[in-house]
């Protein structure tokens, strides 16, 4: 399975005030919150760690079913970074996933997978074979068959950014 989040950073910048009183305390664990404290860039760390369990949660939601609001429970680690990418991952209640974050000037764009192997096969796809579910998870609507090919769907500001798996 798949998801992913992007992050329009000049959108974040208008919409969120990350330095609010509260806001890292509701969102990140201390653990995550010490990444942020310690980063070279305070505010994109922010943005990455959101990202990260914003791509994990898709494939949660998408595995469960259910719809939560649980940013404490997803929780981020990261493996490796370089000047314009980083790999993490995410735990949720016993599961693990897999992050790429790509890190452009004007947005943050994080994949996350169930697993390591899956990268591979990782593409961008073109919106417009998209359909939802019942359940509002998406998938190719070019493809009718019970084992649809699910994608993932995020946009935000000037960005959206739809992944799949090759066929």
């Amino acid at each position: 399975m798949i998801g992913n989040d992007v992050i329009d950073i000049l959108q974040s910048r208008q919409e969120s005030n990350w330095q609010r009183k509260g806001f890292l305390e509701k969102l990140f664990t201390v653990e995550e919150q010490a990444l942020i404290t310690k980063a070279l860039n305070p505010e994109i760390r922010v943005w990455i760690l959101w990202s990260m369990k914003e791509a994990a949660y898709k494939i949660y939601n998408r595995q469960t079913k259910i719809r939560a609001y649980i940013p404490q429970k997803l929780v981020c680690s990261l493996v490796s970074e370089s000047n314009n990418s980083i790999s993490g991952k995410v735990s949720c209640l016993g599961t693990v996933y897999y992050t790429q974050t790509f890190i452009d000037k004007e947005y943050l764009h994080t994949i996350a997978v169930n697993h390591p192997a899956q990268w591979d096969t990782v593409i961008e796809i073109e919106k417009k074979n998209v359909a939802k579910d019942q359940h509002g998870i998406p998938f190719l609507s070019a493809d009718p068959s019970p084992n649809r090919q699910n994608v993932s769907v995020s946009n935000h500001g000037r960005f959206e950014k739809v992944v799949g798996f090759k066929a």
